[in-house]
């Protein structure tokens, strides 16, 4: 019983893992392909959306799911993306 719920335990922080994995390359492309608008943006926005673009894949390579996801939020919340 106890390594049952051990085996459950483990597969849920591991699926919540790939979850955030999943949404960051999504986020992504949502950045990038709002940038290929050529959005009206400051020349300050602009630095900040691709610095948040930048970081956020660094932590996803990282492994750094979670992170990712609230820096590309700041990228998207510049650009009005959802």
């Amino acid at each position: 019983m106890k390594l049952s719920s051990i085996a459950v335990a483990l597969s849920l922080a591991l699926a919540s893992t790939g979850a955030f994995a999943f949404k960051c390359p999504k986020d992504m492309k949502a950045i990038d392909d709002a940038l290929a608008t050529n959005p009206k943006l400051s020349a300050a926005q602009a630095a900040d959306v691709k610095k948040f673009r930048a970081e956020g894949e660094t932590l996803h390579k990282a492994g750094k799911h979670q992170e990712s996801v609230d820096t590309l939020a700041k990228a998207m919340g510049i650009l009005g993306v959802k």
